[in-house]
């Protein structure tokens, strides 16, 4: 059954609707247990525009904080607030009046007020009496224009909310570029083919926390239950070692009709003492060590059509998935589940 939190979701990916703002909070959350990866670094948020954007507020209020190198924010020629609702803070005369494309280059932030602390005031004050520091962007400030390409090219970490109807094409420029990142993503991505495979070749997993609210243009808020970050730098948790405590026996342990794995319902019940292919919910990525384990696929990908093993009528269609028997002699067709096997 479709949540109301996924819906919405869902919604938006097919009208196009991807103005969901981060929250600071979540920002802050989530980037805290990076900040030793930050330092000398030169950050990119390429889908902020930095009068509207919390990754700006937070990067430029502890620029010196992370030991940045450059911030560079660049906004979207059709950024709903620009020109309309109030941005997250005002500096006179340098908003643009309309809803031209925006673009933000900070390579210091010093204590203006003499106050010992470096926050959004010493930004203000940068960016009202630097004129070099905050200029219009030459073109549509599309990600894929020319003009944000050789922005990404100069910078170390992107770290931004992506769009989610254009996930795709984001993902694989980071991947074509070679560029580190931290961005917000749906958890339902890893159905894409073009993004599994980065995930499946350990080259992107996992951030630690999850963003469930999300502001838009209207004020508004919008709850999501299956969002969270994406990252290619390093995480704790990727070196933790998965506690296991169960073992195996094949009463306890059914395997899937249309595919040679046994169903893991939680990822608590891994065994730890079988040595095949096993299928788990797709919340195990929040716990994969490669070190212990392998990802082998999706039952997006592996699993057999059912057309082909059972009759008609015992079994619910609805594309690839992994299907377990009944008593009854039908078959109940499962969630997407990651098939992974225990390293030696």
């Amino acid at each position: 059954m479709q949540t109301k939190s996924n819906s919405n979701l869902n919604k938006a990916a097919k009208v196009k609707n991807d103005e969901f703002y981060t929250q600071l909070a979540d920002i802050e959350k989530e980037l805290k247990r990076y900040k030793d990866q930050f330092r000398g670094k030169v950050v990119y948020s390429n889908c902020d525009d930095p009068f509207e954007s919390n990754f700006f507020k937070y990067f430029a209020a502890n620029f010196n904080a992370l030991g940045l190198k450059k911030l560079i924010t660049t906004s979207y020629t059709k950024s709903p607030i620009a020109g309309g609702q109030l941005p997250l803070f005002e500096v006179e005369g340098l908003k643009p009046s309309g809803k031209e494309p925006f673009k933000i280059e900070i390579n210091e932030v010093p204590d203006t007020d003499g106050d010992g602390a470096i926050n959004l005031d010493d930004v203000k004050f940068l960016l009202k009496h630097n004129k070099n520091t905050a200029t219009p962007l030459r073109g549509i400030g599309d990600f894929r224009s020319d003009k944000c390409i050789e922005l990404l090219k100069e910078a170390d970490i992107v770290c931004t909310n992506p769009p989610f109807s254009l996930f795709r094409e984001y993902i694989a420029q980071l991947m074509e570029y070679e560029k580190k990142f931290l961005i917000i993503g749906n958890d339902n991505a890893i159905a894409y083919k073009e993004f599994f495979k980065f995930i499946k070749n350990n080259k992107v997993w996992t951030g630690y926390s999850k963003v469930k609210e999300f502001k838009q243009p209207d004020g508004t808020i919008k709850k999501f239950g299956n969002v969270g970050w994406y990252t290619n730098l390093d995480t704790t948790k990727r070196h933790e070692k998965l506690t296991l405590y169960k073992k195996y026996n094949s009463s306890e342990y059914s395997k899937y009709i249309n595919y040679g794995a046994i169903e893991i319902p939680k990822v608590t019940d891994i065994p730890m003492d079988y040595d095949g292919e096993m299928g788990v919910p797709i919340t195990f990525l929040d716990k994969y060590n490669p070190d212990q384990f392998e990802i082998i696929g999706s039952s997006l990908f592996l699993g057999k059509p059912m057309k082909d093993i059972a009759p008609k009528g015992s079994f619910v269609q609805g594309g690839p998935r992994f299907y377990l028997a009944n008593s009854d002699g039908t078959y109940r067709r499962l969630y997407d589940r990651l098939v992974i096997s225990r390293k030696m």
